[in-house]
């Protein structure tokens, strides 16, 4: 499970992408815009093992949250959610290391 004491702090992220795993679930966590221009928190959950760069789109699934403190605990709620939901493929997150992608 995530905790909201796992993710860094709001001025941290105001700087810098923030990365992390859990149970063969790898996440970012990111200052974007949305398609209005606004100033989002996207979060970005794909399969271990490879970065986000290494790992093909198609793999990975996003969704946008409000910029502020209350977003990134509602982030970290939508991550645990596809932690439990898409439990199979992250416990299969193992074979993706027979396609050397490096």
């Amino acid at each position: 499970m995530i905790l909201r004491e796992d993710i860094l702090s709001m001025e941290y992220l105001k700087k810098a992408e923030y990365t992390g795993c859990c149970q063969g679930m790898r996440y970012r966590l990111e200052q974007a815009s949305d398609e209005k221009g606004e100033k989002r928190l996207r979060v970005t959950v794909w399969p271990e093992p490879f970065n986000f760069f290494k790992t093909e789109d198609e793999l990975k699934t996003s969704a946008f949250f409000d910029f502020s403190e209350e977003g990134v605990k509602k982030a970290v709620d939508w991550m645990n959610i596809r932690l439990s939901e898409d439990k199979d493929k992250w416990d299969r997150a193992f074979e993706n290391w027979s396609g050397n992608r490096l």
